[in-house]
């Protein structure tokens, strides 16, 4: 069992930026790929990115590509997503997800917030 819990959402003007950590415990963290993913009001949830268990491959969606950056510090069993040049249709409840890179994520976290204002 892993246990993931979200940190760092908040309100941000367009063009802003916010950083998301995602806390790990449980089973070892380094074991699992790591993803980011998003669910917008009256949307289903779509995948933002993700990182494997060593941090040396990533993959974004396209919406987000050269404006997210995932990356993890296995020492801290914690991932993070960097989020710049933030736009209001990034708004969402962002969580994180412990799985197999490409595959499937058996653990989820709760969510953080993440409103962007125009």
């Amino acid at each position: 069992q892993v246990q993931l819990v979200e940190s760092g959402g908040g309100l941000v003007q367009a063009g802003g930026s916010l950083r998301l950590s995602c806390a790990a415990s449980g089973r070892t963290f380094s074991n699992y790929a790591m993803g980011w993913f998003r669910q917008a009001p009256g949307k289903e949830r779509e995948f933002v990115a993700t990182i494997s268990w060593s941090g040396a491959i990533t993959s974004y969606a396209d919406s987000v590509k050269g404006r997210f950056t995932i990356s993890r510090d296995n020492a801290k069993n914690t991932v993070f997503l960097q989020m710049n040049s933030l736009k209001p249709e990034d708004t969402a409840v962002y969580y994180c997800a412990a799985g197999v890179y490409s595959g499937s994520y058996y653990y989820w976290g709760q969510g953080t917030q993440v409103t962007v204002s125009s």
